[in-house]
């Protein structure tokens, strides 16, 4: 029995019964697209986060505040909000670290904005002029803070595009908010420049955020001397390790500590960031993936079903067939072909709906999804797979009747 014959009579046989046939494909249909859209949506998410953190900087090391923490049951307060860092320790860092490109200072925090009878609430960043090229921050229009304008305090301001939009409306162009007033905690800051968009949302929005002068943010706002950051662009990527730990020996060694494991301070590496916000995105994705394989497992159960329906229908044929000379596997072929036929059909029809479904995602704009062909390669691997698993025992039923009983069955 050549291919030909096979394929002809597979035809036939899914023909006879073409609902039964399209409810098992349906099976397949939904769990392959299911696994290619959630494989997409978790790739799209871990891509996005990726991207989102590179934007930051290139080669970045940032610096955070801390509380000291006690030993034993003693309780540390939250990282962030403490006053251990100085511009001392900025100027340190630049001067005695081997191979610091620039370091940026921020004073940071949310305050109402107002302008023109419109306001926002937003954060607002006390930075150095070394700030854009350490955090990849680019002007559309006007100018960024100047070292001249942060050692005299000025009250002047750079605005992201989303709190042009809050505060100026939606038509407002950046060359035109330029030279604008705008009012934080009632004192009045000129805008002389408009940030490049580059995306966000939420309290992660880069877009949604006002730049001052660093001793402006400590003067007019925080009240204090104190860094809420210090941003470290590194030259070479390679040595980002070596100088996170060259930076962590200098601040403890400034701060009057002799046990790391009590730093006022954490020191993160933009490298390790990456690696642990995609693992976490990874797992994520190899969750939804298994959530989703259950439905291809449901499918291919209704595979087996159908076929030891079928084999039952066809017993008197199967015997008929035997009778006049066919061999066992002939018999075998034909069901297992039935069932991998079934299964290519469903996978192919599944393949293009979970790309569908992702491509729909994403033009909604509801997450970025990222279809690989890796994704879709493993789809059709699981799909052949599947028909040969579920297939091999109705087949294999099929081929070892004893071709008298078969006759004789009614």
């Amino acid at each position: 029995m050549n291919l030909s014959d096979i394929l002809s009579e597979t035809y036939t046989a899914l023909s006879a019964n073409k609902v039964r046939s399209g409810l098992t494909v349906l099976g397949i249909v939904i769990g392959i697209s299911s696994v290619i859209a959630m494989v997409s949506i978790g790739t799209g998410a871990s891509n996005s986060i990726s991207s989102s953190i590179q934007s930051l900087g290139s080669n970045l090391i940032m610096i955070s505040p801390g509380a000291q923490r006690t030993q034993g049951f003693g309780v540390s307060a939250g990282r962030g909000g403490a006053k251990t860092l100085t511009v001392a320790d900025a100027d340190s860092i630049l001067s005695q670290v081997t191979g610091v490109k620039a370091v940026a200072q921020e004073v940071s925090g949310r305050y109402q904005i107002t302008a023109k009878g419109t306001n926002t609430n937003t954060t607002v960043d006390g930075v150095t002029s070394a700030y854009p090229d350490v955090r990849n921050v680019s002007i559309d229009s006007g100018s960024f803070i100047t070292d001249s304008q942060n050692e005299s305090a000025s009250k002047v301001a750079v605005i992201g595009p989303t709190v042009v939009t809050d505060l100026f409306g939606d038509t407002a162009v950046a060359s035109d908010v330029v030279g604008q007033t705008i009012r934080i905690r009632g004192m009045e800051f000129k805008v002389i420049g408009v940030t490049v968009s580059k995306g966000g949302t939420g309290l992660n929005n880069q877009d949604d955020i006002i730049y001052i002068p660093t001793k402006s943010a400590q003067r007019f706002l925080s009240g204090n001397q104190y860094l809420t950051g210090i941003d470290v662009e590194a030259q070479d990527s390679n040595a980002m390790t070596q100088i996170q730990a060259d930076i962590t020996a200098l601040l403890l060694d400034r701060h009057k500590i002799s046990d790391p494991t009590l730093a006022d301070f954490s020191v993160l590496n933009q490298n390790d960031i990456i690696s642990s916000a995609s693992s976490i995105t990874n797992t994520l994705t190899y969750l939804l993936a298994a959530v989703a394989s259950i439905s291809l497992l449901v499918g291919g159960i209704g595979i087996m079903n159908m076929m030891l329906t079928t084999v039952t229908e066809r017993t008197r044929e199967i015997g008929l067939r035997k009778a006049i000379g066919a061999k066992k596997s002939d018999i075998s072929k034909q069901f297992l072909v039935e069932a991998i036929i079934l299964t290519l059909i469903g996978g192919s029809v599944g393949v293009a709906l979970g790309w569908l479904i992702a491509f729909a995602v994403n033009w909604l704009g509801i997450i970025a999804t990222s279809v690989s062909l890796y994704s879709v390669f493993l789809a059709f691997g699981v799909s052949a797979a599947i028909g040969i698993v579920f297939g091999y025992y109705p087949a294999r039923k099929a081929s070892r009747m004893n071709p008298i009983e078969a006759l004789r069955y009614e």
